[in-house]
């Protein structure tokens, strides 16, 4: 991959290569961090039971928060990553910088649980209406 700042690399763009280091991204983060692999598997369950039972407006908003949630995830895996790499001894700075990533996630991960509920509960409902 081209280096934009140190113009080292193979040139060009090409959106084939881009969904493959997405792909290997997401690859490399559910097999090395558990946080991250249960929920992607909770959240395509969930994604499945809502795109079967049609309920597409209930489907999107699933999904919009699924994303928003996996993103702040493997954004905080990343930055607690760099910083072990950069700083091995234990440092206050360096745990600030992780509690604050952890913390954007906490917060993303807490609106996701919000959305599943509140939307399991109304396909619940719909299930169980007379």
């Amino acid at each position: 991959m081209r280096n934009k700042f140190l113009g080292t690399g193979e040139p060009g763009w090409h959106p084939v290569r881009k969904v493959r280091v997405v792909l290997s991204g997401l690859r490399f983060a559910v097999l090395y961090d558990a946080s991250v692999a249960w929920k992607v598997v909770v959240s395509g369950v969930v994604l499945l039971v809502f795109g079967l039972s049609g309920a597409w407006r209930d489907f999107l908003l699933t999904l919009v928060a699924t994303g928003q949630m996996l993103a702040a995830e493997l954004l905080n895996s990343a930055v607690e990553g760099l910083c072990d790499f950069l700083v091995t001894q234990e440092d206050r700075r360096i745990k600030a910088i992780k509690d604050m990533a952890a913390a954007a996630a906490g917060i993303a991960i807490l609106f996701w649980f919000m959305v599943l509920v509140w939307e399991g509960g109304r396909l619940v409902g719909v299930w169980m209406a007379p």
